[in-house]
């Protein structure tokens, strides 16, 4: 059971209190040494040393915040959660010296010195299969180099991004514009689990337990992302996506930004090669990124696991296999190539699939299976 810091109690109570935000917490905490002792204080200590208004005041002496802590904090206790505030040993360095860190994180799993390698990788909830193939690979390569791998949980960039570094048998944390006790979106939740309980890293969020996922909690969220990052990749984003958020932060806490760059013709290249123009860094492979935060691998580079032997196909299914590829072709493309009829081209397609060799996406597009 993870073991929960005494002075939790004081800065959930205090970060409970109606009027008290980050800024006005840090206030108090200058003013006064501690969140005990801003607890504390008497009415006479509020009113002249802290210039606080006389609603915030009658709000720290009246409002039940031990209650609402203690709650908090077996909460914690029932989910395996740690609750690391910003002085203790184990709160991430990188995050503790960006702007505006987090008072507090509650975390599941767990946070490791090593986790001090990390870069973010972030994008587009709805990504292309080129999007898709080259996260999960750059992630993949960043895990087996040893560096641990930072995304939002988010479907689609984000989630590839962690099972990427899972696949490497490395280490990822995913930050959530939630509660802790949320899954969002609901199909992660066993994601979530794997990170958690299998050694591989730490589910983290800012927010108390029960916390929706609000669209406005995930700016907040982003600039956690970042933070926790000695860099951040964008991968596939829209020209208003939430991602290009969180390059904004990567900037401004002065950490190394890099971006795929992607299809002119795709909406979701704009964002990407938008900044590369503005500077970001240009990324091709993983190498690039390692160069640029000259990080010596920790353990020995991996490449993508050998394939598993293909299961024997026929001489039709090998014709229309060989015209698959790792991007997306039309049907009537690959029947063509093939020199496949109307009435044998679906039926081989469906075999294949049934055999893990290709995949069908929208649009009546295949691909083959990675």
């Amino acid at each position: 059971m993870p073991t929960l810091s005494a002075p939790a109690l004081s800065w959930i109570g205090l970060n409970s209190i109606p009027g008290v935000g980050r800024t006005t917490f840090r206030k108090l905490v200058s003013l006064f040494g501690s969140p005990e002792q801003a607890l504390s204080a008497s009415e006479n200590e509020l009113r002249e040393r802290g210039g606080l208004s006389e609603a915030l005041i009658t709000e720290l002496r009246a409002y039940p915040w031990r209650e609402h802590a203690e709650k908090e904090l077996a909460k914690a206790r029932n989910a395996e959660v740690t609750i690391v505030t910003i002085e203790d040993a184990a709160y991430p360095g990188h995050l503790r010296n960006s702007p505006d860190p987090p008072l507090y994180l509650y975390v599941k799993g767990a946070l490791l010195p090593e986790d001090a390698n990390a870069v973010a990788i972030v994008g587009t909830r709805k990504p292309t299969h080129y999007g898709l193939t080259m996260t999960h690979r750059i992630a993949y390569e960043l895990a087996s180099a040893g560096l641990t791998i930072v995304s939002g949980m988010a479907r689609g960039i984000d989630t590839q991004a962690h099972r990427g570094a899972l696949a490497a048998k490395g280490r990822t944390i995913a930050v959530l514009g939630c509660g802790i006790d949320v899954a969002y979106p609901p199909e992660n939740k066993g994601l979530m689990e794997q990170i958690s309980h299998a050694g591989r890293g730490a589910v983290v969020a800012e927010n108390p337990f029960n916390t929706k996922p609000e669209a406005g909690y995930f700016p907040a969220r982003n600039r956690i992302i970042s933070g926790l990052s000695r860099g951040t990749v964008i991968i596939e984003a829209a020209e208003d996506s939430g991602s290009l958020i969180t390059a904004e932060y990567t900037v401004k806490q002065g950490r190394l930004l890099f971006a795929l760059p992607g299809n002119i013709g795709s909406p979701n290249s704009r964002g990407p090669n938008s900044l590369i123009k503005e500077g970001a860094l240009l990324v091709e492979r993983a190498e690039d990124i390692l160069k640029a935060l000259k990080f010596t691998a920790a353990r020995e580079k991996k490449t993508d696991p050998e394939p598993a032997p293909r299961i024997p196909l026929s001489r039709e299914e090998e014709t229309v296999f060989r015209c698959i590829t790792n991007e997306p072709k039309h049907i009537d493309l690959i029947m063509t190539e093939a020199g496949a009829t109307p009435g044998k081209i679906s039926g081989t397609l469906i075999t294949l699939e049934l055999k893990g060799l290709a995949r069908q996406l929208p649009g009546k597009l295949f691909v083959r299976e990675e």
